[in-house]
């Protein structure tokens, strides 16, 4: 977020934070956050840590959100929502049926 102002963080929390708002009052919020840095850990199926991956790319990932909408078209309107809000361009991706532990598939009862 390094070209918002210093002076305009506080407006552009505010505006993230009615978008939340609108959309827990919506019922599609299921949950968000912002992440503190880009460091990330891989950690093997022998339990082996190890530091990474590092994107190559100016880009990075400060926060996400998942909400629970019937459409591809409805999930770009809350990225809309919420890059205008935050005043940057916002990636959107599905996750796949069944993912949400114990709400569908085999294991779910």
């Amino acid at each position: 977020m390094d070209h918002i102002s210093d002076e305009d963080q506080p407006d552009v929390a505010k505006a993230a934070h009615a978008v939340v708002t609108e959309a827990q009052n919506a019922g599609v919020w299921v949950f968000g956050g912002g992440l503190e840095s880009q460091r990330a850990s891989i950690v093997g199926t022998d339990r082996m840590v190890t530091d990474g991956p590092y994107p190559e790319t100016k880009e990075v990932i400060g926060g996400f959100c998942v909400v629970d909408v019937p459409s591809r078209e409805e999930a770009l309107d809350w990225a809309a929502r919420t890059a205008v809000a935050c005043r940057c361009a916002q990636e959107v991706r599905e996750l796949l049926p069944g993912s949400r532990t114990g709400t569908e598939g085999p294991d779910a009862s």
